[in-house]
């Protein structure tokens, strides 16, 4: 079959032909129809992603396609249906072994493409919002880098469940993006005050953050007192350091948060999240 390989970390991936997989127990064999691009495969050829598989490994790490074949002690799902999964590799390939614990199933009405594209940048969100800072409808949520990937969709997610957003990012046409994805409050990075801003509009209850540096340290001092700050990524470039003393004066959470880690250690937690987000959908 056909795979999209690394061989060589740093060097471009490869397409090769190789071995057709095997399920192994407790797997299913998907015939990949779809699988999602993101910046961390580029971080995986490059060799600076927190996590290094051996090489060659297989790119592709959220992925749509059918079952054709299940490992030894599999009942769901069965041979035949679609379903998606985050595998950490191995969607790039004409078939690919997976976890039948990290496979859910596709709605009838959605495409392949729009299923496989859909799962990590929505389901960053959902389970960040959701799962980790247990937001709640009434409260009032600061989104910096809105208009990118991930800050798009918690910015659409927050809306949905009932918070007010406020949503940073760089410049007007990138603004008018995240209005339409249902931010209620605007900010302009580049040219606006964070902490002013936020602070005048009552505080922020929960802060979702993928930048990082000085955006990371105003939007900590316009939280509310009990607020919850999720750190997600440093698009910045700087990884912030925080201040101990406002933790502790104003008794904020900062929570950890790397979503990736779920399909791994408790994959039970993005499949619960895939279900709900499939019925927003």
């Amino acid at each position: 079959m056909r795979a999209v390989q690394v061989t060589t970390l740093g060097l471009p991936p490869e397409l090769r032909d190789i071995p057709a997989p095997v399920p192994g127990p407790g797997e299913v064999l998907l015939r990949n129809h779809a699988v999602g691009i993101n910046f961390a495969d580029t971080l995986l050829v490059a060799g600076t992603y927190q996590e290094k598989p051996a090489s060659p490994f297989t790119l592709g790490m959220e992925i749509c396609g059918t079952v054709e074949a299940l490992g030894e002690g599999v009942t769901s799902p069965s041979v035949g249906q679609r379903v998606v999964v985050v595998g950490g590799q191995g969607g790039l390939a004409d078939y690919g072994c997976f976890p039948a614990a990290r496979c859910t199933l596709v709605p009838e009405n959605m495409p392949s493409v729009e299923a496989a594209g859909f799962l990590i940048a929505y389901g960053t969100s959902h389970v960040a919002l959701d799962y980790k800072a247990n937001l709640k409808p009434g409260e009032r949520l600061l989104v910096l880098g809105a208009s990118g990937g991930v800050g798009l969709t918690a910015v659409e997610l927050g809306h949905i469940m009932g918070a007010e957003v406020i949503a940073c990012a760089r410049g007007g046409e990138k603004l008018a993006i995240a209005r339409l994805a249902g931010a209620d409050h605007l900010i302009d990075s580049e040219t606006d005050d964070i902490r002013t801003i936020v602070k005048n509009l009552g505080g922020a209850d929960v802060v979702y953050d993928p930048v990082g540096g000085d955006q990371f340290t105003a939007a900590m001092r316009a939280t509310n007192p009990d607020g919850r700050l999720l750190p997600l990524g440093f698009a910045s470039g700087t990884v912030p350091q925080i201040p101990a003393n406002i933790l502790m004066v104003k008794n904020l959470t900062v929570i950890g948060f790397y979503w990736g880690a779920y399909a791994r250690l408790k994959p039970s937690v993005l499949t619960d999240s895939f279900v709900q987000l499939f019925r927003w959908y």
